[in-house]
């Protein structure tokens, strides 16, 4: 197994950044890492702060078998990678609305007469959003939480590649999730590159950007 060198250096961290598509496949992540690096992950900001990303963590030969045939061209980011994280954002993530606004309060995150205020306003609010409204949130949310794991990635000393060509409308019922409340966003793959990604061109402020 190689070692990996960890970095503080955001220089290091944002700029240094490849999407690799070729791992060191004997450079494995234990659980209590993958663990503590989806927990520094999960630090991403969301809507009233209801964290709708879920995540599926694929690093055993029988689910990355498993996986294979859905990856469609990143046949080879999968297989060598130590693992493979699939990005869900959960349509029900209502359901843990009152475990996160309560848990804050107990915590001195915030007086209990306003958690009480925000439960109900956050409640009216979700119970008239339209599916498709919902459906936009979170994928703005969970969008914002696989940057941040490819950061913090990236921070461990490994390397990622995001991938969004794969077969979606599959996935959740392939890894025994209910497809329509847990609907696909990303996978990201990974590990320690087995050579360094290429760098890209990147458009000019200039281009992208409008002054007013």
């Amino acid at each position: 197994m190689s070692k990996v060198q960890r970095s503080n250096d955001f220089q290091e961290i944002t700029f240094g950044r490849r999407s690799v598509k070729a791992y060191d496949p004997e450079v494995k992540i234990s659980r209590e890492e993958m663990t503590e690096i989806l927990s520094e992950a999960s630090r991403a900001p969301s809507s009233v702060n209801l964290q709708p990303w879920r995540f599926v963590v694929i690093e055993s030969e029988e689910g990355k078998a498993k996986l294979a045939p859905l990856a469609r061209f990143n046949q080879t980011q999968v297989a060598t990678s130590a693992a493979a994280i699939a990005i869900f954002m959960d349509m029900n993530n209502k359901e843990h609305l009152d475990e996160i606004y309560t848990k804050a309060a107990e915590l001195g995150y915030m007086p209990h007469d306003v958690m009480s205020s925000q439960l109900k306003a956050i409640h009216g609010y979700y119970d008239q959003l339209s599916n498709e409204a919902l459906r936009d949130v979170n994928l703005i949310d969970s969008g914002l939480v696989a940057m941040q794991l490819m950061l913090v990635a990236r921070a461990h000393g490994y390397d990622t590649n995001p991938i969004g060509g794969y077969e979606k409308d599959q996935i959740a019922e392939a890894f025994g999730l209910d497809k329509e409340r847990y609907q696909p966003v990303m996978l990201v793959t990974i590990g320690k590159a087995a050579k360094e990604g290429y760098p890209s061109y990147r458009l000019p402020v200039e281009t992208t950007t409008v002054w007013k």
